[in-house]
Formats: structure tokens, C-alpha cells, sequence
């Protein structure tokens, strides 16, 4: 903590007769491009520190707490991430309708295709995050693996395209398996058997009961998905 007594702050006058006592500023936060910093006024002296955003979070938490409220059926985690609340929720393996489009302007294929379990990472109204998992998450060590599906980026994004996701998260990973497969996209390494042709893989497995599990391609750790989507770059 360093002190100053060269920056002037003035009192505030709540609205109303001009006679109510000011009320004096007795602390304020500053925002720069690189630091925070906390700026305190005790009579005529003056004190500065710089603060960490969890520090600050930390401050709103105490007043305001932050609850989840009752999450969707198989939910693994909730945090609040950059872009509001994320909950990651577990699908088991089973068999999903889809619908692949092969060709523009024809009707698309109709595949009843085995999935192995899948971790979505869900907003409210957004394209999930997508990620397959050789059963249901319960360690942050637990290794994940390349989603076998179009529409999903290397990284596990998901492209919507013209499909538009709920508002309620619960309903995403289902919502996902009812919209548009596309052909176009980075689909390699999806498969280890058929790593440059996720179309082959798909119809190859077409009508099966159950997904060759030893297939799946390793991709990254549980902790490093629920550090992405915290906000956070640390975890690998």
C-alpha cells in the first residue's frame, strides 16, 4: 500500500434541499487498461492499492451472494462464466436421430447414429460447447475427447448456422442433435479409424447399437474444460 495526499476528491449532495449534509467519498475504485486500483480517503490522508478482480468479486459475493438456483437433470457444474451463466451437463451413451445434409437444396439423410456420453458446456440461447467422455465426469483429470460430430470445431465449439438454441439450458443437448448436420467444416481427426472422413465413420455407424469407444480421439483434460469456460487460460 503506498499513500498520496495529491488527489482531490469532492463530497456528493444526495437530491433535495440544499441544506442536507454532503456525504463524503470514502473510497473509490480505478480502472486503467493494465491495473485496478483501490483509492481510500481517511480525513486528509489518502491511500492506494492495487486489487485483483477476484478480490473485487469477492467483495460483490459477500453482499449479493450467487446461488444456481435447481439445475437441469445430470448437470456437472455451474459457474458464471464471460458470458453469463454455464452449465455443463452430462448425456450417457445412446443412439440419437440426426439429420446429415449431403447435398444443398435436398432433403438430408436420415442416420440413427450411437454416441458415446457427451459433456455439453450450455448458455442460455447459445450454441453449446460439445465434448465425448468415456463416462460421467468426477475428477478434473479425467481425460476428454474429440466430440464424433459435424458442426463441431476442432476446439469443441458448435457452429448453429440458421439453428437457433433455448433459452433453457437443460433442452440444449437435444436441441443440438435436432438441428442441420453439414458436410462442410474441419471434420478431421474426429476418429481414429477414419481420421480425415467423419462422413464414413457416420455410416458406417448407422443403425448401431453402441459406439466403438476405443475410436475416440484424446483432446484435453475435465479441469481444463471447466477453466475455459470460467473465463479462465491456466489449467492444462
Amino acid at each position: 500500500m503506498t499513500t498520496t495526499n495529491d488527489v482531490a476528491y469532492t463530497g456528493w449532495s444526495p437530491p433535495g434541499p440544499a441544506d442536507l449534509p454532503r456525504d463524503e467519498l470514502q473510497a473509490q475504485l480505478e480502472v486503467y487498461s493494465e491495473t485496478v486500483l483501490l483509492r481510500g480517503f481517511e480525513g486528509d490522508r489518502t491511500w492506494v492499492r492495487t486489487v485483483s478482480a477476484d478480490e473485487i468479486a469477492n467483495v460483490f459475493t459477500r453482499h449479493l451472494g450467487f446461488a444456481s438456483g435447481l439445475l437441469p437433470e445430470n448437470a456437472l457444474w455451474w459457474s458464471q462464466g464471460e458470458t453469463g451463466q454455464v452449465v455443463a451437463l452430462w448425456r450417457p451413451p445412446q443412439v440419437w436421430p440426426v439429420a446429415l445434409q449431403r447435398e444443398a437444396f435436398q432433403p438430408p439423410a436420415r442416420l440413427r447414429l450411437p454416441m458415446p456420453g457427451l459433456v455439453f458446456i450450455c448458455s442460455p440461447g447459445r450454441a453449446p460447447w460439445v465434448y465425448a467422455a468415456l463416462e460421467r465426469p468426477s475428477d478434473p483429470e479425467q481425460q476428454l475427447y474429440r466430440a464424433p460430430a459435424f458442426n463441431v470445431f476442432r476446439d469443441g465449439r458448435t457452429c448453429p448456422g440458421s439453428h437457433r438454441f433455448p433459452e433453457e439450458m437443460g433442452r440444449i443437448p437435444e436441441s443440438f442433435f435436432q438441428s442441420f448436420f453439414s458436410l462442410t467444416g474441419d471434420t478431421k481427426d474426429r476418429s481414429k479409424q477414419h481420421p480425415d472422413n467423419l462422413q464414413a465413420l457416420w455410416e458406417e455407424l448407422d443403425g448401431q447399437a453402441d459406439y466403438p469407444v476405443e475410436d475416440l480421439v484424446p483432446q484435453c483434460t475435465v479441469g481444463r474444460v471447466m477453466a475455459t469456460s470460467e473465463g479462465r487460460r491456466g489449467y492444462y
